[in-house]
């Protein structure tokens, strides 16, 4: 005598009882039962690996940097340009910029310290990152500002949409009050 029952695996439950899935059974040939478990399965990895994806942070390194790797201990100097990143690739300037070449008023570079007063992608990303390097940083929105609007739209200064993606230009110019790594310019 088997009685039939049912096992709880994470959000899904998987029955015994014969008649459960009488019919799907009913429509489904055996030829497509394999092929439709098949389909459902990479549907679930697909949507799964996307997921898991879109919340990596990113560094693609524009100009190698020749000093130590960045730490969590020291506050550095850095030259930072803000974009927001869109789905079809391009990049859209969100107004914030240390770099005159990018629209600040002069070069004022952002001293900074890992982990300390700062979105949790940025922190990951810099930490990545050596002295004298320039990358461009890709932080997903659920590591950035998540559902949170930042700035002003429309009236000058800059302007971060809610769940935006961001990607940052930033180069490490050195530890703050130190000499310093060697930049592209000191090359």
């Amino acid at each position: 005598n088997l009685q039939p029952t049912t096992k709880a695996i994470g959000t899904f439950s998987v029955s015994t009882n014969p008649h459960t899935f009488s019919s799907v059974n009913n429509i489904m040939t055996p030829q497509l039962r394999p092929l439709f478990l098949l389909v459902t399965l990479l549907s679930f990895l697909a949507n799964t690996m996307s997921f898991a994806v879109a919340k990596e942070v990113t560094v693609e390194i524009q100009s190698p940097g020749t000093g130590p790797p960045v730490t969590a201990s020291h506050r550095y100097q850095s030259h930072v340009t803000l974009y927001i990143s869109n789905a079809d690739g391009t990049k859209t300037p969100s107004g914030w910029s240390t770099r005159q070449s990018d629209g600040a008023a002069r070069d004022a570079p952002f001293a900074f310290q890992p982990g300390v007063g700062l979105i949790e992608g940025w922190s990951e990303g810099v930490l990545k990152m050596n002295e004298g390097e320039r990358s461009w940083l890709g932080v997903p929105s659920e590591k950035g500002y998540g559902a949170r609007s930042m700035g002003s739209q429309g009236g000058g200064g800059f302007w971060i949409p809610a769940n935006s993606d961001l990607l940052f230009d930033i180069e490490i110019l050195g530890k703050e009050g130190g000499a310093g790594a060697a930049t592209k310019q000191d090359l």
